[in-house]
């Protein structure tokens, strides 16, 4: 009797994009070794295609590529040359498939086997819409593996059908200030940053548009084979806080992250929430602060954002409450910390260690409670709870 799968609790990836980041990293004579390092990764698992990596550490790798590059749109640049056939089984379940509209149903059902932090589904309407959900790994951390995705989407597309096809729209959960001309080509339609989704739009004619390789046996020999594939690649939706902190991120700017809001969002009561949060050492509020500081690392190194438009994306009402914020996270206002630099989040940074969910288990939330008092934590509606 055949053993049943045993589902894993950390989401792995085939590793291909790492793969294709690591030899743009040697073209540049960087050290990958210590980058490899850095993310957690091995070169025995560089290496081999046929070992699976951690997709938290894929992503953590491509940002320190990117960063020593320097390349800004690494991911972009990296799908513009991945051989789409590294991609496997799912590739040509999806080549073969009798129309595009067909075969975007088959990347949303079967892109799991090729990495499991990232659901994709696909929503038919007026419009065919695809969506990229983070599973058990912070979509904050995330930039260059996300825009890979959608930019082999777009290249996908347009191999299947052999058409100059594009999506209607792009839209993207993190900020970017702006996008030159030639990364624009990539997607040829508008992309919008700072959305409430990872999404790609297509017109709903793209149901029937015909695939150019499309084989109605190979296909259907395919999905079988995909389909045991995938029940050996279950995973666990991850923690809590993971969910939480991928809920929040997109209302942030609306100020609805408010914790009844996450809660219905999520499917549970806010107490039930507040108990499974516990569970792991953590409290939303928490949560809640420790994402706005590691946002506002982020913000604060793009000198062409205000301080008001900083404030507004963290989901402050006020711009003071954003200054008493920073003054309790680092000492300093906002304008010094965007004068000094991103270093200057390397002092104090109290709150992000009091805060981390799930460091030290369950006594964290008694210290989290005193020593919130003791920051000055003054109401809820200040901590947007």
């Amino acid at each position: 009797m055949r053993k049943k799968a045993r589902f894993s609790s950390l989401p792995t990836a085939t590793g291909t994009i790492a793969r294709a980041a690591y030899a743009r990293a040697l073209e540049a004579r960087l050290e990958v070794e210590s980058l490899l390092k850095s993310s957690s990764l091995t070169s025995q698992q560089i290496k081999n295609s046929q070992v699976r990596m951690s997709v938290k550490n894929q992503i953590k790798f491509l940002s320190l590529v990117a960063k020593e590059l320097p390349d800004p749109f690494l991911g972009i640049h990296l799908a513009e040359n991945i051989e789409l056939r590294e991609m496997g089984l799912p590739y040509y379940v999806i080549a073969s498939s009798e129309t595009l509209g067909d075969a975007l149903r088959r990347l949303a059902r079967y892109s799991g086997i090729t990495n499991e932090g990232v659901r994709i589904t696909c929503h038919e309407g007026k419009d065919i819409t695809v969506r990229f959900d983070y599973v058990g790994v912070s979509r904050l951390s995330d930039r260059h593996q996300i825009e890979c995705f959608v930019a082999i989407l777009s290249r996908l597309c347009r191999q299947l059908t052999g058409l100059s096809f594009s999506p209607t729209r792009v839209k993207l959960a993190h900020r970017r200030t702006e996008l030159p001309a030639e990364i624009k080509k990539v997607f040829g339609c508008k992309v919008s940053f700072g959305s409430d989704a990872d999404e790609v739009v297509y017109p709903r004619l793209a149901d029937t548009i015909a695939s150019v390789n499309a084989d109605p046996y190979l296909n259907s020999l395919l999905v079988r084979y995909c389909e045991e594939a995938l029940s050996n690649r279950r995973v666990h939706s991850g923690a809590w806080r993971l969910k939480v902190e991928n809920a929040i991120v997109p209302l942030l700017p609306h100020g609805q992250a408010k914790m009844e809001e996450i809660a219905k969002r999520l499917g549970v009561s806010r107490r039930t929430l507040t108990r499974l949060l516990a569970s792991e050492g953590c409290t939303f509020v928490g949560i809640l602060d420790a994402l706005r500081l590691d946002l506002a690392k982020s913000y604060l190194r793009e000198q062409n954002l205000q301080t008001s438009e900083v404030a507004w994306l963290l989901g402050f009402a006020e711009v003071s409450a954003f200054n008493h914020a920073c003054r309790r996270w680092t000492g300093k206002t906002p304008k010094q910390l965007q004068s000094a630099g991103a270093e200057s989040f390397n002092g104090r940074g109290l709150t992000a260690s009091i805060f981390s969910c799930g460091a030290f288990g369950a006594p964290t939330l008694f210290l989290n409670s005193r020593l919130f008092n003791r920051l000055g934590r003054r109401n809820e509606e200040d901590w947007g709870c």
